[in-house]
């Protein structure tokens, strides 16, 4: 079967040959995996013989001009099209630090940003697209329409946690509006290539809205300012014949019924060191939700302690499909390629129907 025919059969929970696998390696890791034999410009998916999801982010910022600040052999300091001036390592992964935002008010946003975000046909790749689309199609991929918006985008990118948590509770009709506009100028910009005869299976975004064994907001904040645009996102991909799968690390364990309660089809990654377990989430939800992750990272550079984990987990996650094989982020440096191949081929072991 094609990734695209293993994750169809997913989402309609439904059994398929095995279960998709994909990961996500730091670059590090990649770069640890040729020098242990992966030769270079090899796609590791096709190395590792795993599936494979494509697709394009939309442009949707306020397209501040993306500038060098600042440069030594160690790090490197730049503003975002975001407006967000951050700090990258070059030889380490890590999260980067966040220095600096342009919008730190609602008169920032209403007076500059907003008026910046405008669906317009050149925050399309049309030429990425034209050149890639056949190929990704004609080779079975699972095609993803990927979209930045909502409380994650916003708080880390937009305006910084600390200012979002404030005004969420101070002055939350910023807040609605500016979640609000980066889905309106989205849905516009992705009306524009399904219209130009393009098709997808799914919409992906971003919204990590937990943290080891808590969330950022409350219940409450959560179905008054972010649950509307979460719905009406789920609502335009169903209506454009795409399955809806977010990507939201930490402990959300209360947002979930909120989130299958509006439509949501699939769900990412199931972090287990923050407090989701995969079990639990199985057995309460998974005739309607498709899990993807749910194996702890911590775990990967331990041959012996993946493998007792990934027996345990993947016969009970994979009953009946609606089940991804991942890690419960993604893949670090520690992960040598032969472990990873070990990792690989257990979960076609396992993941086999």
């Amino acid at each position: 079967m094609t990734s695209r025919e293993r994750f169809k059969r997913m989402f309609e929970h439904k059994e398929a040959d095995r279960v998709p696998i994909v990961d996500s390696p730091w670059g590090t890791t990649i770069e640890r995996w040729k020098r242990e034999g992966m030769p270079d410009g090899t796609d590791f998916r096709d190395y590792f013989d795993i599936d494979k999801q494509q697709g394009i982010t939309i442009d949707n910022s306020p397209r501040y001009e993306e500038k060098i600040i600042e440069e030594t052999d160690g790090y490197l300091i730049e503003k975002s099209k975001w407006g967000a001036t951050i700090k990258y390592l070059k030889y380490e992964t890590s999260t980067p630090e966040f220095l600096d935002f342009t919008i730190k008010t609602p008169d920032d946003w209403y007076r500059d940003a907003k008026p910046r975000m405008t669906p317009t046909r050149d925050r399309i790749p049309w030429d990425h697209l034209a050149k890639n689309y056949k190929r990704w199609r004609d080779g079975g991929a699972w095609l993803e329409l990927r979209l930045p918006f909502g409380f994650d985008y916003t708080h880390s990118w937009v305006i910084g946690t600390e200012n979002l948590l404030i005004a969420m509770m101070d002055e939350p009709e910023w807040c609605a509006d500016m979640f609000g506009h980066f889905l309106d100028v989205g849905i516009e910009l992705m009306d524009m290539i399904i219209d130009e005869g393009y098709e997808f299976d799914s919409l992906f975004w971003w919204d990590d809205m937990g943290f080891k064994n808590n969330q950022f907001f409350s219940l409450n904040t959560y179905r008054e300012l972010v649950k509307p645009v979460h719905k009406r996102a789920i609502e335009w991909a169903h209506s454009r014949k795409m399955v809806t799968h977010l990507h939201s690390c930490g402990d959300i364990r209360p947002l979930i019924p909120e989130l299958v309660e509006i439509g949501l089809d699939g769900l990412n990654p199931l972090e287990v060191k923050a407090g989701m377990d995969p079990f639990e989430l199985k057995k309460r939800y998974g005739n309607g939700l498709t899990l993807h992750g749910g194996v702890n990272a911590v775990l990967w550079d331990d041959a012996e302690a993946i493998e007792k984990e990934m027996r345990a987990l993947i016969p009970v996650l994979k009953e009946g499909g609606g089940y991804i094989f991942s890690s419960d982020h993604s893949v670090p440096s520690s992960v040598s390629l032969a472990n990873f191949k070990k990792i690989t081929d257990l979960a076609k072991e396992l993941g086999s129907y």
